[in-house]
């Protein structure tokens, strides 16, 4: 019988998974209800992990955890998975249980991921602070958080006045910097430790998607914050970062496919690191198609299809893989 893996922070990464899978449906054609009952299954996951984590964290255990340096940084998996969630309820939820109930349960999660996130983002990196360990995808977990932030708080300011919609937004910025900045930090050292060293455990291969995450995410979050204009600029910001970070995604999209293929063909054991598949790609999805919508492109709305056919076939994978691995 096959030992089942430990509980981890790790394990959020279905969540985010699983709700990326939706909230990526949701601007697809004819997949707006499919998309509502993966939305609702991943709430349920939701609520299942969080109530296993409750049930089984203790401080002493948290504590290994953050000192495990591996392990660290997957705790940035719980605020995206939280505000995951939020946006899924906001974009389809909505439908199933009123926009205001939607709204309180969006405003809810974001903020408590937003808390965790900027925490992550900060305790985290100090972890690594003389550690001596080797950058690998996994660095950025930490630092998403803000960006998922940034993209999903864009679509809670739509549902604010001007006063709070301004606050809103420039606070929305300002975390897409904070997420930025710091992702431009860690690339070059995930990318000379390569070079240096080599790939390093199959396990961790897949953590090179990981580096999509931040870069789909932010295109997300610059059309996103566009749609909210309050500042003098934002459509031509959104569309022209857009565009630079989208041509840079699709080149690192190619080296890890390469990279991730080679390295199947020797044998690739499944892990909870193969989560990395899913979200990241999925950000690619949203970000192609928040760009698809502020240029008009029915080019870039076609890659969009296509990149979420790649995104389904990923998550089913994984998700029956995991599901196999925790029987």
């Amino acid at each position: 019988m096959q030992r089942a893996a430990p509980f981890g922070p790790n394990l959020f990464a279905s969540v985010m998974g699983t709700g990326i899978v939706a909230t990526a449906g949701a601007g697809m054609p004819g997949l707006h209800t499919p998309a509502t009952v993966v939305w609702a299954l991943d709430a349920l996951l939701l609520v299942f992990l969080v109530a296993a984590a409750l049930k089984r964290w203790t401080w002493a255990t948290v504590r290994s955890q953050l000192a495990d340096p591996v392990m660290a940084q997957f705790w940035g998996a719980p605020p995206m998975a939280l505000m995951t969630v939020g946006t899924g309820a906001l974009l389809l939820g909505k439908d199933w249980i009123g926009l205001d109930a939607a709204l309180a349960v969006d405003w809810t999660l974001w903020t408590l991921g937003t808390v965790l996130g900027l925490a992550t983002s900060v305790l985290v990196p100090l972890r690594m602070i003389g550690s001596g360990e080797r950058a690998f995808g996994g660095w950025l977990m930490p630092v998403v958080p803000p960006m998922v932030s940034a993209a999903s708080g864009a679509l809670l300011a739509q549902h604010l006045s001007d006063g709070p919609r301004q606050a809103m937004v420039l606070g929305c910025y300002a975390l897409f910097g904070v997420s930025l900045f710091a992702t431009m930090v860690i690339v070059p050292q995930i990318w000379q430790r390569l070079v240096q060293h080599g790939l390093g455990a199959a396990s961790t291969v897949p953590t090179l998607w990981i580096v999509l995450g931040p870069l789909g995410q932010s295109i997300t979050a610059a059309n996103l914050l566009a749609g909210v204009p309050v500042l003098p600029g934002q459509t031509a910001f959104g569309v022209l970062y857009g565009t630079i970070t989208w041509g840079f995604a699709l080149l690192w999209v190619a080296i890890s496919a390469t990279v991730t293929v080679r390295t199947a063909r020797r044998g690739l054991p499944f892990a909870l690191t193969w989560w990395s598949f899913v979200f990241p790609l999925g950000t690619l999805v949203t970000g192609t198609s928040a760009l698809a919508r502020s240029v008009s492109s029915t080019m870039l709305a076609g890659i969009a299809v296509v990149l979420y056919g790649a995104l389904v076939l990923a998550w089913a994978t994984v998700a029956v893989r995991t599901t196999r691995a925790f029987r």
